[in-house]
């Protein structure tokens, strides 16, 4: 049987930022995975043009592509891929999806605060190695054009009334030590998403590249355990009350 599988990265990213979840799946035998760059990223593309309708273009030509080919296919979206992937899986029949980091809400100030500050002590003290997410946050904020973050912006408005239609098993991983998307984006999706199979999971020390982090192993054998349907019952967080 093939399996088609959609992995989605996030707003001003690129393919990298789920490279390692990609590279592992590529490896099933009889997968095809697929990991676009979505329209103006990339270092030779730009922003300052680009809508978010591009973005959902490209998303859902690539899903029904997938779908011709194969028998099922899984999507795995990374932040405001998770919200991209949810749109797939509310309009098409989508076996399994898998969120990261979604960015159902964006920007958990108390964590970049927090990240801020332990980058200015390393600089002034030097008794730390530098926090490279900062220096990322940094770039993005000064290189990022407006007209870009108004479409990111819009586009999780838009998306967001479909994510009670996705009807499709969930798997939700977030790291607590996010500093752009708060906990209550997963919490969200958790409560929204209509699924009767849904799982939802916290890195302890996860930060928002959450597949580059040090609990990169952790988070690829959760991702592997749902999509081949080897869940270990016992390892599963008690899901959210809806208080």
């Amino acid at each position: 049987m093939m399996i088609g599988c959609l992995c989605i990265h996030g707003f001003t990213g690129e393919p990298w930022e789920i490279e390692p979840i990609a590279e592992s799946l590529r490896k099933q035998k009889g997968w095809l995975v697929y990991a676009p760059t979505l329209p103006g990223h990339g270092p030779d593309e730009d922003l300052r043009e680009v809508t978010y309708q591009e973005w959902l273009y490209m998303v859902e030509v690539a899903a029904l592509e997938l779908i011709k080919r194969c028998e099922e296919v899984y999507v795995i979206g990374f932040s405001m891929g998770g919200l991209l992937a949810c749109y797939i899986a509310a309009k098409y029949e989508i076996k399994k999806l898998v969120l990261l980091s979604a960015a159902a809400y964006y920007l958990n100030p108390p964590m970049l605060f927090e990240s801020v500050r332990a980058a200015v002590h390393t600089r002034l003290t030097g008794q730390a190695e530098p926090d490279q997410l900062v220096d990322l946050y940094t770039h993005k904020m000064t290189h990022t054009p407006m007209n870009a973050v108004r479409q990111f912006m819009t586009a999780v408005k838009k998306i967001r009334p479909y994510i009670r239609h996705v009807h499709t098993p969930v798997l939700i991983i977030q790291g607590e030590r996010d500093a752009l998307v708060p906990r209550k984006s997963s919490e969200f999706l958790f409560r929204t998403i209509a699924s009767e199979e849904k799982q939802i999971h916290y890195l302890k020390d996860g930060r928002h590249m959450i597949c580059h982090g040090f609990e990169k192993d952790q988070l690829m054998i959760l991702i592997h355990d749902f999509l081949l349907g080897q869940i270990d019952r016992k390892d599963e967080q008690h899901e959210i009350s809806s208080t």
